[in-house]
């Protein structure tokens, strides 16, 4: 089993919103994968509450029965779509996968 964590900066402004609009669409184009891409095991997105410099936006958590499973479901066209709106909407973005 592989584990995905991703967490995302914002850009205060991106594609015509400001931060808070752009966490909220960003979490329902996330929040609608799982239901297009048969290889997501488990997926968990979440919004940060505490305002600090260290805190990142929104957080991915998700689980893939493989290597394989992971690399398919980032090259799924659902999937770019979301990461192209991320390459527009976020300043930085921090990615671990490990295996469970």
């Amino acid at each position: 089993m592989i584990k995905h964590i991703v967490m995302f900066k914002l850009k205060e402004w991106a594609e015509g919103g400001d931060k808070a609009a752009n966490i909220m669409t960003l979490k329902a184009k996330l929040v609608a994968l799982p239901d297009q891409i048969d290889e997501i095991k488990f997926f968990e997105v979440g919004i940060n509450f505490i305002e600090a410099s260290v805190a990142y936006d929104l957080v991915l958590i998700s689980e893939f029965e493989s290597k394989e499973a992971l690399y398919s479901y980032q090259k799924h066209p659902e999937h770019v779509k979301v990461a192209n709106f991320v390459g527009k909407a976020c300043e930085s973005r921090i990615v671990v996968d490990y295996v469970l």
